[in-house]
């Protein structure tokens, strides 16, 4: 029998079980008991835990979602999420739920790929504002997760006109679980959210053709601005105590895009925005504006000598 990452096994010669954490060899799985240990066991002394919920989809069954209220995740925004949340017993055990936050009902089709071998993760049908796990693994083997490929057929029973199918890739980063845990409702636990859904804005062809055609005396009137920006609301405003906190957010995020955009008139190499840490709002924001700016080569935490964890480093094309 072959097993992956995820998948819940027993012990063949004892009362054991766990999930597998890591592939050690052809011959060998780092399986994670309900202690924490992680053992190697071989494969022979194993066997699949049938009808436990994992990974594994059996192809006689239809997984079956699970229904939850739509007020318990009225604060969620409309969109189709994936769940990130520790296991109850293996800490370093992470399961993954998608989530249907829509008014539509969902076929999905999930297959996990990592060099150029795909296996199939999840298959079936997902109702509007419903929940169902797709896929389980460990945290510390971030690094060797596969990459996976979500495929959303969106069915709507009223009188509305189809929209097409959504296809994307997703690649899970550290960036992703670096912030901190939030509220789950329909988990009725904390983890991480991620969205699927979103795409990036859409670029005005025509603005961006002008910009192309701008003269430098045009170009010259963009204030030059520092490579190290505080975003720190106290640095932006003397009011701030008067201020809201989603009013303080909105102010940060346009001196961040007024900068950036500077810095891409002016040909920065790169430029440090200081956001610290606190509950990582802003820098999740922030993280998602570069992730979709054309302009940028990559991002990263800036020196932690300097910066501590509190200021992402923009290096540009």
């Amino acid at each position: 029998m072959k097993f992956k990452l995820g998948d819940f096994v027993r012990f063949v010669d004892e009362k054991r079980e766990g999930y597998v954490t890591k592939i050690i060899d052809a011959q060998t799985l780092g399986v994670t008991d309900s202690d924490g240990f992680e053992i190697p066991v071989v494969v022979s002394n194993l066997t699949y835990v049938h009808g436990h919920g994992n990974t594994e989809i059996e192809k006689e069954e239809m997984p079956k979602p699970v229904v939850v209220n739509v007020p318990a995740i009225s604060k969620v925004e409309n969109g189709i999420y994936v769940a990130v949340a520790n296991d109850n017993k293996a800490g370093n055990v992470v399961h993954f739920h998608l989530q249907n936050q829509t008014p539509t009902t969902m076929l999905v089709s999930i297959h996990a790929f990592r060099k150029d071998k795909y296996s199939s993760v999840f298959y079936g049908v997902l109702e509007s504002f419903s929940s169902s796990l797709i896929y389980s693994a460990s945290l510390a083997d971030l690094d060797i997760w596969p990459e996976f490929s979500f495929q959303f057929l969106l069915h709507h029973k009223d009188d509305v006109k189809p929209v097409n199918p959504l296809n994307l890739l997703k690649k899970f980063r550290a960036k992703d679980f670096s912030v901190e845990q939030k509220d789950l409702p329909q988990l009725k636990q904390k983890g991480w959210i991620i969205r699927l859904d979103e795409q990036a804005p859409l670029i005005d062809a025509q603005k961006l053709k002008e910009s192309f055609f701008k003269t430098a005396e045009e170009k010259k009137t963009v204030a030059v601005p520092s490579k190290e920006v505080d975003l720190h609301i106290e640095k932006l405003r003397d009011d701030y105590h008067f201020l809201e906190p989603d009013e303080m957010l909105n102010i940060q995020l346009a001196v961040f895009q007024s900068t950036i955009d500077a810095a891409i008139v002016h040909h920065f190499d790169k430029i440090t925005f200081i956001h610290g840490s606190g509950n990582g709002v802003l820098r999740s924001k922030i993280h998602k504006l570069i992730s979709q700016n054309p302009q940028v080569k990559t991002y990263m935490d800036a020196q932690k000598e300097k910066f501590g964890y509190g200021a992402t480093e923009v290096v540009f094309k």
